[in-house]
């Protein structure tokens, strides 16, 4: 037996102690967490300076790099999002409906946890104490499997985690982090069929792709994020450029972050006047098509084709001129990847025509994409942005971590 097939059965086990402990002892133990991430912050910093560096020494991008990146404060989030998850309601247990047949059975449906819960992900060592988290409340065990390039963190993450699941009585394995960040071992997760119910990808679109068609195991498409900001005609261009700025720019290697802005070729000019002084902030690189350009000159490089699917993961944004807000509602049907996409207008019938007709997980009027997360949407934190339609969509939160199990009353009726 392999080590991750080890790791697979153990998680299991656990699994079924989890899913019948109550939520007083659940909260317990996410209480302990909490009190552990704190107390030992300066080891989970510590273990953050050693894959800093080596995340520097082999060049990455800034952009990354502050994915990557933790410091008290952040962990302070990570600590705060913990106990939001301990506040909200347990979903487990929970009796969606019941009710009584003509034959006398009373049949109920009620909330169970999925099992074991596997998360691939990339450089973001929060995702480590968000996923353990919400898995932990909705009775589900899980095997995370980090980047190699916070290897460091994680593992501190998860020890100090695992500990504070023994303090509280409940088996460590109920959080596993996977020691080998090969290829070769996510392929197995992929595959590790008898002991993982579920796996979710959170990264790149490559990593997502690569997962989805690879694995044998379920899976969850997240985070792909494609993201549009439309300008329409009758747009506050001041507001339009502030939500294009904060879009684009308050953090831009995250999924909700913008890739594409399409504006109404009547305020173009207008329009980028105000917005590129703010983008020239952070240098943003503009990527335009040819009536852009003809507005930027050398402000802006010419788009090549790609740049239209492009999630840029940095301070690279493609500029793209439309006649009209239903060419825009195509070409972000034809372009988005289904997370999250803006109209900036203050015409309402626009605006409706815009939720009714753009096919994401959210969509918005007069507001940033940055906040499609878990916890501006009130969830505490997120597993990720699911952006498929089945089961789950938008921010998965507790709920979105379960399944059902039908129970059946009855006195003695056969068929």
């Amino acid at each position: 037996m392999t080590q991750l097939q080890q790791q697979g059965k153990a998680a299991k086990t656990a699994g079924y102690d989890l899913s019948t402990c109550g939520t007083e002892k659940k909260n317990a133990a996410l209480e302990a967490i909490a009190q552990a991430l704190e107390s030992r912050c300066t080891e989970i910093l510590a273990a953050n300076e050693t894959d800093l560096a080596n995340a520097k020494a082999n060049g990455m991008r800034p952009a990354m790099l502050d994915r990557l990146a933790l410091d008290a404060g952040r962990i302070a989030g990570m600590v705060d999002g913990v106990r939001q998850v301990t506040a909200l309601p347990d979903p487990i247990g929970k009796v969606d409906k019941m009710e009584t047949r003509p034959n006398g059975l009373i049949i109920g449906r009620r909330r169970v946890p999925l099992g074991v819960v596997a998360i691939i992900y990339e450089a973001r060592p929060n995702v480590t104490v968000d996923a353990a988290a919400l898995c932990l409340k909705s009775g589900n065990a899980c095997i995370l499997r980090g980047g190699k390039e916070a290897f460091a963190t994680n593992q501190a993450l998860a020890n100090i985690m695992r500990d504070a699941l023994v303090s509280a009585g409940l088996p460590a394995d109920c959080i596993a982090l996977v020691q080998d960040t090969s290829r070769e071992t996510a392929n197995e997760l992929m595959h590790l069929d008898g002991y993982v119910d579920v796996l979710i990808p959170r990264g790149g679109a490559g990593l997502i792709r690569t997962v989805a068609k690879e694995s044998s195991v379920p899976v969850i498409r997240t985070g792909e994020g494609v993201c549009h900001v439309y300008v329409d005609s009758e747009a506050d261009l001041d507001m339009a450029a502030n939500i294009l700025y904060n879009a684009k720019c308050s953090r831009p290697s995250v999924c909700n972050a913008a890739e594409c802005v399409l504006i109404h070729r009547k305020i173009a000019a207008e329009f980028l006047e105000k917005a590129v002084p703010m983008l020239d902030r952070h240098k943003v690189e503009l990527r335009c098509d040819t009536d852009a350009l003809a507005i930027l000159g050398q402000r802006g490089v010419p788009a090549a084709d790609s740049d239209w699917d492009a999630e840029y993961d940095d301070y690279i944004l493609a500029v793209r001129i439309v006649d009209s807000p239903e060419e825009a509602i195509r070409f972000i049907n034809a372009h988005g990847t289904g997370h999250s996409e803006s109209i900036v207008t203050r015409n309402y019938f626009q605006a409706q025509r815009f939720l009714d007709a753009v096919d994401a997980a959210a969509v918005y009027v007069n507001a940033s994409t940055r906040f499609t997360d878990g916890g501006e949407f009130g969830l505490g934190a997120e597993i990720g942005i699911s952006t498929q339609k089945m089961h789950a969509r938008g921010p998965m939160g507790l709920e979105e971590l379960t399944s059902c199990k039908y129970v059946i009353y009855g006195e003695g009726q056969v068929r």
